[in-house]
């Protein structure tokens, strides 16, 4: 019934905070809820949860026997020059720029402040000069080179690589955006700032820091900073981030739910320490894992856990630690339980740097704030409801179907008392995006601004006071997909 691909016929998998009660007060307590989330769901639409298709010689020598005269020298042949042996690859001349599109884009450009951006890197002055000289090559160069910079940084941003502190997020618009077809576009229709605006962020945070931007007096540097700052952000992720995705704001220590651009749900989390931070990245979440062991990471391996077995094998084993190996090959695992730090569920959301959603056995945590605590992954707040979530909306079932929702209940029963690890694959992938932003709207409409965590934000202002640098050519990175 549940609409997920499972073994031995289970029918869905929902969740629940204390599963160890009597299996009538539990249904009871899960269809109670499932009554409140359903209908909050439903508030966004039957419609906008409609399913839709999931969417590589040398001659031989010769021994004369009498002497023979020498040849008169030939003239020496005539070499190609490398350049003409393999010539280089000539640039294709600018396209033409007429005077009104030109003036168009020098106005775009001086008014580029209010999009975050700094005017002089698209060469205004030059760009008015040219205009001055009328239409010509000179003309076509300089303002293809100011419309290029600029499409660039609106899609891309600005900030150059290193200034963009363990951000891992593959940004595809190089590959759904190219910048020589706005150009074309631009030119054709003659809507210059409608083929640049075409490539900025859609999201609707992006949208309300650009207009408290434009409403920011001049003399609020500070302000003006920040918002830039977030702007930038925003164009560092794909401009499509799903029609049903999970969006993490690790400043802000929460996880939203949005289906068809509407929060439907949000979820407290805890996220990492700052010296073991919570990296920015993007994955599919591909399934649920019920009792999930614990594959420990080198890192926490060598910091914590080595020197705890080393120490105290006893304790390590009476906390759950099984190990293979010593020294540097020391592989550990911790097995699920009641005290298991992945609590009683994961999210499976595969990705190199094994961050993922999950559940926690010390649920105290969540009344704090801050809430970094975590060696890197976000231990969630009612992980239970969560994974109900996203299995009734990647499930294909009817949200409104009162026989679906109790049989969900009764499965969970059956499940939890099992208490083995097991693994339910979702038909259809949901996008998982672990951003970093100091100031968004919280899932709301009115912005607020967070504690920047890790200090992010400075590399950024810096590389704004700093000139701007060309980005290299590279080809396009496609994210690759998700292993496992």
């Amino acid at each position: 019934m549940s609409g997920l691909a499972r073994p031995r016929g289970f029918r869905a998998f929902v969740g629940l905070q204390r599963p160890l009660v009597a299996k009538g007060k539990l249904k009871m307590i899960f269809v109670r809820n499932a009554f409140v989330l359903v209908p909050a769901l439903l508030m966004a639409g039957t419609a906008a949860f409609a399913q839709q298709a999931p969417k590589n010689i040398l001659p031989p020598s010769v021994t004369p026997t009498t002497p023979t005269p020498v040849p008169s020298p030939l003239p020496a042949p005539v070499l190609p020059s490398p350049e003409a042996a393999a010539p280089a690859e000539i640039a294709a001349p600018a396209p033409t720029w007429p005077l009104a599109d030109a003036g168009k884009l020098l106005g775009i450009v001086r008014a580029v402040a209010k999009r975050g951006l700094i005017v002089a890197d698209y060469e205004p002055d030059a760009l008015q000069a040219a205009i001055a000289g009328g239409e010509g090559v000179a003309l076509n160069d300089v303002a293809t080179r100011a419309f290029k910079r600029l499409a660039t940084d609106l899609r891309d941003g600005r900030t150059p690589r290193a200034a963009r502190v363990q951000w891992l997020i593959v940004d595809s618009d190089a590959v759904t955006l190219p910048i020589d077809a706005a150009l074309t576009k631009a030119l054709a229709s003659h809507d210059i700032d409608g083929a640049l605006t075409a490539l900025e962020p859609k999201h609707p945070d992006y949208a309300a820091l650009k207009a408290e931007l434009a409403k920011t007096p001049a003399s609020d540097a500070a302000k003006i900073g920040l918002l830039r700052v977030n702007l930038e952000r925003w164009r560092w992720m794909p401009q499509t981030l799903g029609d049903k995705y999970v969006l993490a704001n690790v400043p802000e220590y929460m996880v939203r739910v949005n289906t068809y651009g509407r929060n439907i749900a949000a979820y407290r989390v805890i996220v990492g320490k700052k010296d073991t931070a919570t990296p920015q990245l993007s994955a599919k979440a591909v399934g649920i894992v019920v009792h999930p062991p614990w594959i420990l990471p080198q890192s926490i391996i060598r910091q914590e856990v080595g020197p705890l077995i080393a120490r105290n094998p006893a304790l390590a084993r009476a906390r759950g630690y099984v190990w293979t190996g010593s020294g540097k090959t020391l592989s550990v695992v911790q097995k699920p339980g009641p005290t298991a730090a992945l609590g009683q569920l994961k999210i499976d959301m595969p990705n190199g740097e094994a961050i993922f959603l999950h559940d926690t056995p010390n649920k105290t945590l969540f009344a704090n704030n801050p809430r970094a605590y975590s060696h890197g992954c976000l231990r969630t707040d009612r992980a239970y409801e969560l994974g109900i979530l996203l299995s009734l909306i990647q499930s294909g079932e009817r949200l409104d179907d009162v026989t679906v929702r109790e049989q969900i209940a009764d499965d969970l029963v059956t499940l939890i008392r099992a208490g083995k690890t097991e693994k339910y694959p979702f038909k259809e992938s949901i996008p998982v995006h672990i951003g970093y932003f100091t100031m968004a709207t919280a899932g709301g409409k009115a912005l607020q601004s967070f504690p920047d965590l890790y200090g992010r934000d400075a590399p950024v202002l810096a590389a704004f006071a700093r000139s701007r640098v060309e980005p290299p050519v590279v080809a396009p990175v496609v994210a690759p997909a998700p292993v496992g």
